[in-house]
């Protein structure tokens, strides 16, 4: 049941033109809802749930707009291209980091990434994928590995950037993709994180391996505009993420 949805052109610092996009609130039992801003693409053939690190609370108002400055917000414009649907899943209370302790393996967080998928699919009818990012990971692994294997509700994930705390269960049979810039050099994930998570699945598995060069780093190591948030090298993610969406 959708508890609020607006239609709205929204420009955000980092977008050069404007998108068209809806805020739509997932609601979740008797709490606050899960808000989500899904940007729309022609004639969509896939749709990705986007989750970002560290405490992953965007704060996005009635309008779309938003302060922070995550990797997958500054390139939110640019799965339109590749015909998917692009969704940034926010979260009401703050999440914790590698730092201060993760809290994306509680019940109350995995019951909202469903509740988000679930709508979206009987909504659109498309793929859906979830594409996590540093912390975001966690809530990818997590969420997959809490999945009944003969589930149908998601098609696959993609992470990037990983936690070194991120596991995914031999039992997990969706396609994967590890995304990681070889100059990351956060604490919290090494590009060995990635690596271990894709050379440990099972070999009938669809599961792939891509690193990335290029781009500046600026700032805190393990914050969005250094290797680790790749800075500068947004295109070629979301490119190498959409293709393997849409190969798969």
């Amino acid at each position: 049941m959708l508890v609020r949805k607006f239609f709205l052109t929204l420009i955000l610092a980092y977008i050069g033109s404007p998108v068209f996009a809806q805020v739509i609130d997932i609601p979740h039992q008797q709490d606050a809802a899960t808000r989500t801003l899904l940007f729309t693409a022609p004639n969509p053939k896939a749709l990705v749930l986007l989750f970002p690190g560290g405490g992953g609370m965007m704060r996005l108002q009635d309008d779309g707009s938003t302060k922070n400055r995550h990797t997958f917000i500054r390139s939110v414009d640019q799965w339109s291209q590749y015909h998917i649907d692009a969704v940034l899943v926010d979260t009401p209370y703050d999440l914790g980091d590698y730092r201060r302790g993760d809290l994306r393996g509680r019940s109350d967080h995995l019951e909202r990434v469903a509740e988000v998928a679930a709508y979206y699919k009987d909504k659109y009818h498309l793929p859906i994928w979830i594409f996590g990012h540093s912390m975001g990971t966690s809530t990818a692994t997590n969420f997959a590995n809490s999945l009944d294997k003969n589930s149908h509700l998601i098609s696959g994930i993609i992470i990037a950037g990983t936690v070194r705390t991120a596991s995914v269960s031999d039992d997990v049979s969706l396609p994967i993709l590890a995304l990681h810039h070889v100059q990351d050099s956060c604490g919290g994930t090494p590009p060995d994180a990635s690596a271990r998570i894709i050379k440990g699945r099972p070999p009938k598995f669809i599961a792939q391996l891509e690193m990335i060069e290029g781009g500046t780093s600026q700032g805190d190591e393990c914050q969005s505009f250094a290797y680790h948030g790749f800075n500068q090298t947004e295109p070629e993610l979301i490119r190498r993420a959409a293709k393997f969406i849409l190969g798969n």
